[in-house]
């Protein structure tokens, strides 16, 4: 009916212009027509003349742009004006994602609005390729209320047309709503048909020439990473330029990239655009990045704030709104997880099905480029490392080419030989060691032609100013991959006079041990008496332990187990005594105080905890058993010297001091605790801990009961529950018990054990009380237990 009516309007027009009529024709026409029918056909004639002044301006108005957003807007004025309606929107496919996209002007920035082309009015006119006039929006089931809400507009009638071009195919929909003046007619559908198809070929040109100019700066963009993998071989530079390049592919306003770090399961960056390049870290499962890398899928969210993953306090602390967000993987060559990109707030609205296989196919590339940074700087750090540790190494060192010429010479090298370091650079080794030291370059040539280490002890080394050294000296073959020879490496140590006692007792003795014995002469060698911390710990049920894992796989736990805590009590300024099988003696405060003996040896207690927790974790993770460990922290004066036999001696401590210790770590069992504190080390701490009173112990051989305290700042919230509120109770049950009030103290032991079942402690307090029920202790009884077991 529509195209009737726009069909006999145009035939009209067409016999007055075929026909040539001239005024005087048009004034006879006119003259032979009513009044009535004269008016009519004038006005029929001036619609006629407005429709074709439209498809005129339409041709003339679109012909001189390619910019969508120019087109949208000029064609919504021409329909709009032509129809008599109050606004438009222009509706065009993308065969890529099968979406209908429109434009709409939000302040100085257009705002992309996408959906699915089969969704809605729009999409009911795209896929039936028919138009329609809606005469009341709400009354039709299509049409979506929830924009007018949004905006304020109340939309009320409504005229679509499909877009076709010239073969018939349909490209777009034009809408428009709201006739100004009564109901949109045939004839407006009719003429808003005609103005679509005019307008195709341009809307189509020009979205045709907006896709390949995006293609062109993506290919710009992306020869720019190229470039930049090609060239950018520092980590955080490169993640900086391909978060960058990312930013301007996706039209985003910013973007982090979260690479995975393997040791603590956390996702970092250093490179969040926006964030001052402060480190971020957290858990490699946590939020919306962490679901996208456990998935290894990508993550869409138009509205973040609507999303329960989104963690919107960020936002808060930034002052920054997120709106959209787009999350993928970064797969290396493998398909394994090593990072995630997550890009924020898309110009013009949401991010499409386009945009996700943009930053995928942006991820694979940018994952070439990370994983060719990261093997530079581990090349890179493992070189300063093998520099650094060159340099700091107190023997000489100099490494020579397969020719026999020096290639790396240390300070310690240059001192020993009396000589400047660039003196030996490119240096053959026959011009370094002649004369007298010509034994150096025979050792050179025997390494260099039977692949083995040779080592003189005790060799005499000839210097300058005729002085002569005693020397330990070693020469290694150095070989690569194919154990072909690359040259020789010469390692030297000075043993001559002190230097070599120094050496001596540091082969049984710690450095700070050998250091200051040498200090103090031989007045250090004899024993004395001094207030010192001892720490003991032992592995649980250890026999049992070996016994299940074996041998080998025992002693690989205890080399690896050791490792780790030996740093720590390094690290906290304890010297390691002895191990005693699976235990380990430790003294704090001797050979010499430093003031914070006690913290020391109870912060070292609390960080071998919290090593042990992180190092079951991972033997739970691959499958291995965990172990347990018990720790004892006792001050007291000790005797300390060198004890021993002429021909083997050792430097420790001895007395009751380190007995208690002892059997503090012991009565961790007892007490089904890790780590037990006596009161005389808690009486000179300094520092604030979590404890609490574990007991008035009367150890095995004693009279006076000793408090003992168990130390929990390890603990966390899941393994140790509601503890204040529990601490409160167990405080208040065992000052009940000593009260004599077994019950009553029961009781409150059993609360304690209801919000942590796992204490220990509270399960030992409770079997006593009812131990005291059936067997009342004295009426002396003072409150204390006395251990009956070492």
């Amino acid at each position: 009916m529509a195209a009737t009516t726009f069909e006999s309007d145009t035939r009209l027009l067409n016999q007055i212009l075929e026909h040539r009529l001239e005024q005087d024709d048009i004034r006879r026409l006119l003259g032979t027509l009513s009044s009535s029918d004269r008016e009519e056909f004038l006005g029929k004639l001036a619609d006629v003349l407005g429709k074709m002044n439209a498809l005129l301006d339409v041709s003339n108005r679109l012909a001189d742009s390619l910019s969508l957003d120019v087109l949208f807007r000029r064609l919504v004025e021409i329909t709009s004006a032509a129809v008599n309606a109050d606004r438009g929107t222009i509706f065009l496919n993308d065969a890529e994602t099968n979406e209908l996209f429109s434009r709409v002007a939000m302040g100085d920035t257009p705002q992309e609005i996408r959906f699915p082309n089969d969704k809605g009015i729009a999409g009911a006119v795209f896929t039936s390729a028919k138009a329609i006039i809606i005469p009341d929006a709400y009354a039709d089931e299509r049409f979506n209320p929830e924009v007018d809400k949004k905006t304020g507009y109340r939309t009320r009638n409504i005229i679509t047309a499909p877009i076709r071009t010239k073969q018939s195919e349909v490209v777009g929909v034009l809408q428009l709503l709201n006739k100004k003046e009564g109901d949109f007619s045939e004839s407006d559908l009719s003429l808003l048909e005609a103005l679509a198809s005019q307008a195709s070929s341009a809307l189509q040109n020009a979205q045709l020439f907006e896709q390949v100019e995006r293609a062109r700066e993506e290919e710009t963009y992306l020869q720019e990473l190229t470039q930049a993998i090609s060239t950018e071989l520092h980590l955080l530079p490169l993640l900086q330029k391909i978060m960058d390049t990312s930013t301007k592919i996706l039209q985003a306003d910013r973007s982090t990239l979260f690479l995975n770090d393997e040791k603590t399961h956390e996702l970092w960056s250093q490179v969040a655009q926006g964030m001052d390049h402060l480190e971020i870290r957290f858990p490699n499962s946590m939020g919306i990045a962490g679901e996208v890398f456990t998935s290894k899928k990508t993550v869409n969210i138009p509205d973040a704030y609507a999303d329960a993953r989104f963690n919107q306090a960020v936002d808060k602390k930034t002052g920054y709104k997120t709106d959209t967000i787009l999350c993928c993987p970064v797969l290396n060559k493998e398909a394994k997880v090593i990072g995630v990109t997550q890009v924020l707030n898309k110009e013009g609205g949401p991010f499409n099905r386009l945009d996700e296989r943009r930053l995928k196919s942006f991820s694979a590339q940018a994952a070439i480029a990370i994983e060719n940074a990261k093997l530079f700087e581990d090349v890179l750090n493992m070189k300063n490392y093998s520099e650094s540790m060159l340099q700091s190494m107190s023997n000489g060192v100099l490494t020579l080419s397969a020719t026999g010429r020096v290639e790396k010479c240390n300070r310690a090298a240059a001192k020993i030989l009396c000589r400047e370091m660039d003196e030996f650079i490119d240096r053959d080794v026959v011009d370094l060691f002649s004369g007298a030291n010509q034994w150096v370059v025979e050792m050179v040539s025997k390494v260099a032609a039977k692949g083995e280490p040779d080592i003189a002890v005790d060799a005499e080394l000839f210097v300058c100013d005729d002085k002569t050294l005693t020397v330990n000296f070693n020469a290694v073959p150095l070989k690569n991959s194919k154990l072909e020879l690359l040259g020789t490496m010469l390692v030297f140590e000075d043993i001559s006079g002190e230097k070599r006692l120094k050496g001596t007792l540091a082969r049984y003795m710690t450095k700070e041990v050998a250091d200051k014995l040498l200090e103090g002469g031989d007045d250090m060698l004899g024993g004395k008496s001094q207030e010192a911390t001892v720490l003991f710990s032992d592995i649980r049920s250890f026999t049992t332990l070996s016994e299940t894992l074996g041998a080998e796989e025992t002693v690989s736990m205890l080399n690896e187990y050791f490792t780790i805590m030996v740093d720590i009590l390094f690290e906290h300024q304890g010297i390691l005594d002895k191990y005693i099988g699976d235990a380990i003696m430790a003294v704090f405060g001797t050979p010499f105080a430093t003031g914070h003996d006690e913290d020391n040896a109870v912060s070292a207690a609390v960080d071998m905890m919290r090593a042990l927790y992180a190092f079951n974790i991972d033997r739970a993770s691959r499958g291995k058993q965990t172990v347990n460990i018990g720790i004892g922290v006792n001050t007291n004066p000790v005797v300390v010297g060198n004890i021993g036999s002429l021909r083997r001696m050792d430097y420790t401590a001895i007395g009751d001091g380190v007995n208690l210790a002892a059997r503090l770590e012991s009565a961790c069992k007892t007490y089904r605790s890790n780590i037990l504190v006596s009161e005389f080390t808690c009486a000179k701490l300094q520092d604030s801990y979590i404890m609490r009173e574990a007991d008035r112990m009367t150890v095995k051989g004693k009279t006076r009961p000793v408090a003992v305290y168990e130390v929990l700042d390890f603990h966390t919230s899941e393994t140790f529950p509601h503890m204040e509120q529990a601490l409160e109770f167990f405080a208040k049950g065992q000052q009940v018990c000593r009260g004599r009030d077994f019950e009553g103290a029961l009781a409150l032991f059993e609360q304690v054990l209801g919000l942590h079942p796992g204490d220990g402690l509270s399960s030992v307090w409770a079997e006593r009380c009812r131990y005291y029920l059936e067997n009342p202790p004295p009426e002396d009884w003072d409150g204390s237990w006395v251990m009956l077991t070492k």
